[in-house]
Order: C-alpha cells, then sequence, then structure tokens
C-alpha cells in the first residue's frame, strides 16, 4: 500500500495536524500532493507570476475534480463536491465539511456600497468554484438573476491581484485572500460564507481516510483554542508579492472543520439549488442519490 496522499485546501488544520505529530499518532503513512506543498514550498496556485495573471478562465474546481485528482483526499466548496461525486469521480465524505469566510469586495474608494450597486457590474470570481456559486446564493435576496454578471478570473489569487490592481470593480473572496482584502481596507459588500465539502478518491483506503479525519479533528481544537499561535501558516499560503502586504498575525483563523454529518437533507438541497440555477447536467441530478454519493 502507498502512502495516503494529502491535496491541502489552503487552510490551517493540515499543517497544526503535521506540527503536533497527529497524522503520525494515527499511523497514517501520507503526503501532501505537491500541487499543495511540499517541503515548505508555495502552492501551485500561490506561485504564479504576479505578471501572469490570466484573462477570462472557464475551468474550476468542478473541472479539476471530474479530471480526478491523483491523490486520495481534497476539498472545495460542497457544491463542486456534490456535483462531481454525483458524476462518479470519487465519494463525498459523509461525517464532516467546514465552512469558510467569503466576501464581495470592492476597493476602498468604490462608488458601490450596497450590494444592489452590483445590478449589470462583473463580480470576478472562479468558475464552477466556491466564489461562483457563492456569489449567486449571496446575492440572490438583492438581485435579480439578470442584473447579475458574472466574471471568471481564474484561481483566488489571480482574483485578488485583479481586485488590487483595479482590473475588476469587484471580487469574492474566501479564506486568507478575504483576510487579505479586509486587512488592506477593501470594503465587504455582502457576506457569502459558504460550506466546503471532502472528496475522497475511488481507491482511497477507508481506514485511512479516518485516520485523516482523527488527526484533523484534533488539529482543529488546538486551533479553536489558541488561533494565534497558528497563523504564521498562512505565510506558506501566501505568494511573496501578496505576503508582503500584509501581517498575517491581524488574520482569522480561516475555515473551520465542522465535524457532524453532510445529511440527507443537506445534499438533496444542494441538488435542487443547483439544479434550479441550471449549475447541474440534469442527467447528474436525476440519476444520483444521496446514498451512491456520500460516504456515511
Amino acid at each position: 500500500m502507498g502512502k495516503y496522499v494529502i491535496q491541502p485546501h489552503t487552510r490551517l488544520q493540515e499543517w497544526v495536524a503535521e506540527e503536533h505529530g497527529y497524522f503520525a499518532a494515527e499511523g497514517l503513512d501520507y503526503e501532501f500532493q505537491a500541487n499543495g506543498l511540499s517541503g515548505g514550498s508555495r502552492t501551485t496556485s500561490a506561485v504564479r507570476s504576479a505578471d501572469s495573471v490570466p484573462e477570462e478562465v472557464r475551468s474550476g474546481a468542478f473541472e479539476d475534480m471530474s479530471a480526478t485528482r491523483s491523490c486520495d483526499i481534497s476539498a472545495a466548496c460542497h457544491w463542486a463536491v456534490n456535483a462531481v461525486a454525483a458524476a462518479g469521480a470519487g465519494k463525498m465524505w459523509g461525517s464532516a465539511y467546514s465552512i469558510t469566510p467569503a466576501a464581495v469586495f470592492v476597493a476602498p474608494g468604490s462608488d458601490l456600497t450596497r450590494p444592489e450597486d452590483l445590478a449589470g457590474v462583473e463580480v470576478a470570481v472562479g468558475y464552477h468554484s466556491g466564489s461562483h456559486y457563492a456569489t449567486i446564493q449571496a446575492l440572490e435576496p438583492f438581485l435579480p438573476s439578470d442584473q447579475l454578471t458574472l466574471t471568471f478570473q481564474g484561481l483566488p489569487n489571480d482574483r485578488l491581484r485583479r481586485l488590487l490592481r483595479g482590473d475588476v470593480a469587484a471580487a469574492t473572496l474566501f479564506g486568507q485572500q478575504f483576510y487579505v482584502a479586509e486587512q488592506l481596507g477593501y470594503r465587504k459588500l455582502v457576506d457569502a460564507t459558504f460550506a466546503v465539502g471532502f472528496l475522497v478518491a475511488e481507491g482511497a483506503d477507508p481506514e485511512e481516510t479516518k485516520k485523516y479525519f482523527r488527526a484533523l479533528r484534533k488539529a482543529q481544537r488546538d486551533i479553536d483554542l489558541q488561533p494565534q499561535s497558528y497563523l504564521r501558516y498562512w505565510n506558506r499560503e501566501m505568494p511573496e508579492d501578496i505576503a508582503a502586504l500584509v501581517d498575517v498575525r491581524r488574520f482569522g483563523p480561516g475555515e473551520r472543520i465542522v465535524f457532524e454529518p453532510y445529511t440527507r437533507e443537506m445534499y438533496e438541497t444542494t441538488q435542487r439549488w443547483m439544479s434550479a440555477h441550471d449549475l447541474l447536467d440534469p442527467r447528474l441530478g436525476n440519476e444520483s442519490t444521496f446514498d451512491g454519493v456520500v460516504l456515511v
């Protein structure tokens, strides 16, 4: 049996678990995927050159996971994980999910002061990713769908850079990018906090997966008790040009793992919402079931 391959999700829990030896204590023989962090280096998305921020990108978490990630466990917004598992590219872990702070931000001096002001204004999001779905959900109470305009601006750091440069009027940010914008005085027009799900690869060992989550549970308790002790890990999640702008000691703890079931009701509500917004292939919604998608 090979090592259990973990793809981190730009959060603190994996690094806290590693620091305290929780994975090892569980007997998990693991490694972090190179696309995440390896040997203290930065993530692939983090090291993208500040001069190479792409134009509109119509590929995101759903497409990445649908292509079958080369790891045993990974994470993305619960909408994408839900849909990918329905398509058969792995299973959704049913005994935990997480919540990440997110919001639609505009520049400090922007004339946009209310969510309603975003009518017809392009909001930068990631295609088929958490920011995409969360923005629709967050703005539904304020704008009719025909007045909501999204532009797909790549990965989280891509969107942050474009907002900081003034290339976009508004952007939906979560996790560490949320804290960067907040610290630099960018205005939060509307909260877009959303749930993150875990995708378990088809061939992942169930017992090894349980060890992974037991270790994360211990790490989450540590973060809950003394978050300031672990904020330094945000530095290894950021590219140098962005890290130079902020003091991570002023950040919050970010994504929080909830060790509660992702229930049948949650799954079915998500499927209905995605279908109603034409964000899910109708065949997936018709052919998939909670019992076939979620590991309980």
